[in-house]
């Protein structure tokens, strides 16, 4: 295994510092993404007050020959799901996006559920469940527990509600570049796995399925989709083990308003 970067509390600051923007970009979204919007249209947005306004780098355009600035994941999209003028946003659909974000040598990397319009009941259900779910792992996180904590943490209140866990792809360690050590897994045992230390930064970004966890991917060699075409949801956050427990680099201020603090 590659050795895990442990982070000084200087890098933590600029990571934190890249968070903060990220979660700029979020709240400028969040009056844009509306129904009879492209997909193309939120990666060119975000593109331009990402370089223009935060004057920083999209670091995923360019990351394995990917050309754009954010991926746009809409209802049975898994992860992946790439930009396009052609696919507008409608009434009824749930839509992940997840961007990143480099300023100063250091990454941050989170996504979002947007709902559209009227969506189902069951949609919405899916939707906050996968939020709570990335909730607890999070909350899961200090120093002496374990990768196993946080994946049991999450898979525990996903199949609760009778969701499934998507397994082939996971959370990661994340600084100076996008993908570091750990593979944080969104399932697990609890006590096993690697033991956490103050100074890893990683994402949890768990991917739950209305159905069960089958995927795949299609020709276009980025988009995948659940096998059974029912809906799937993402959320995502880039944390920081602390001396005593948690931050979250990638926090939202709709997040504070809603209760959810910074470090737990």
């Amino acid at each position: 295994m590659k050795q895990i970067v442990i982070k000084t509390p200087e890098e933590i600051a600029k990571m934190r510092h890249s968070g903060a923007l990220l979660a700029k970009v979020f709240a400028m979204l969040d009056e844009v993404i509306v129904e009879g919007i492209s997909t193309m249209e939120i990666n060119d947005r975000a593109e331009a007050f990402i370089v223009e306004e935060l004057k920083s780098r999209p670091a995923s355009k360019g990351q394995y020959d990917f050309p754009y600035v954010l991926n746009t994941s809409i209802d049975d999209v898994v992860c992946h799901g790439v930009p396009s003028a052609s696919k507008i946003l409608r009434s009824g659909m749930i839509v992940n996006v997840d961007i990143t974000l480099e300023n100063g040598g250091y990454i941050a990397d989170s996504s979002k559920m947007y709902c559209i319009g009227q969506v189902t009941p069951l949609a919405k259900r899916l939707v906050s469940n996968v939020y709570e779910s990335m909730w607890q792992g999070i909350r899961a996180v200090k120093p002496g527990a374990t990768l196993g904590d946080i994946g049991h943490a999450v898979q525990r209140h996903a199949e609760q509600a009778g969701y499934s866990i998507v397994r082939e792809y996971c959370g990661h360690g994340i600084g100076r570049d996008m993908h570091e050590e750990p593979a944080v897994l969104h399932y697990g045992q609890p006590g096993s796995g690697l033991v956490l230390q103050e100074g890893m930064v990683f994402t949890i970004e768990p991917m739950i399925n209305q159905g069960d966890r089958r995927i795949k991917q299609k020709k276009d060699g980025w988009t995948v989709v659940t096998r059974d075409k029912k809906l799937s949801a993402q959320w995502e956050h880039t944390v920081a083990v602390t001396a005593d427990g948690v931050e979250i680099l990638t926090l939202r201020d709709e997040e504070r308003r809603a209760g959810y603090a910074e470090r737990y």
